[in-house]
């Protein structure tokens, strides 16, 4: 484990973005808060990498924010609280404008903070052990921009309940793939595998053709339909 809570891999044409505290769910202390957007802009600047993975070690994928090591260092939560009071969040590869595609490989509990990666990847897929949750109003916090990101692009009234009802509910791989977070559930075992063939098929493509089409798709969830298909009613 790399002292900030990362692995970063490269195989072929795939980089792994790989979070690595099993021990806390992996769940993000400031030196991995610190360290994203540079492993970012690594992989995304490297021609060699026509695909990015994120994904967990151990038994969950994320867990959100590690606030017990945020409490014990005052200048990390003053940090994380400006940034989220002014959405400066630098997380995700959609904070960081990330070009290349990004394929999030949830292997296990996605909670909290979690679900950012999930509402802000190209393409999810899942393992059969994966859940959901978002615990924040069990603990008195807003379920804000994780929550808001999930539901403009699948099934609002699911992500709705998956806030209201905190830690109370999980929502299963099955489910979250018929809701479609995501895009294809695999057995557990299996998953570094179709994460790594989704990865290398996303290689085979035009470079440009599909960082533009990647452009063109989160914009249109940015915009109204017609004006992100450039017509003028």
């Amino acid at each position: 484990m790399d002292a900030d809570g990362l692995r970063v891999e490269r195989h072929g044409p795939v980089g792994w973005l790989v979070f690595d505290r099993p021990s806390v769910g992996n769940a993000m202390d400031a030196a991995m808060m610190a360290a994203l957007p540079g492993a970012w802009a690594d992989l995304d600047a490297d021609p060699a990498v026509r695909a990015i993975v994120v994904t967990g070690a151990g038994r969950a994928f994320q867990t959100g924010l590690d606030v017990a090591q945020l409490s014990r260092d005052p200048g990390a939560l003053r940090e994380m609280s400006r940034r989220t009071r002014r959405a400066d969040l630098r997380l995700t590869a959609w904070h960081c404008g990330v070009g290349t595609p990004v394929v999030t490989a949830v292997n296990g509990v996605c909670a909290g903070g979690g679900l950012h990666f999930v509402a802000d990847s190209d393409i999810a897929i899942a393992s059969d052990r994966a859940s959901f949750l978002d615990p924040h109003v069990s603990v008195g916090q807003v379920s804000a921009f994780e929550t808001i990101g999930l539901a403009r692009r699948a099934s609002f009234t699911a992500v709705a309940r998956m806030a209201l009802t905190g830690a109370h509910e999980r929502v299963g791989a099955a489910e979250a793939l018929r809701l479609g977070w995501v895009s294809e559930v695999v057995p557990a075992a299996g998953l570094r595998a179709a994460a790594q063939r989704l990865g290398e098929l996303l290689a085979r493509n035009d470079p440009a053709a599909v960082a533009a089409t990647k452009r063109a798709l989160w914009d249109a969830l940015e915009r109204g339909l017609s004006e992100a298909r450039g017509i003028d009613r």
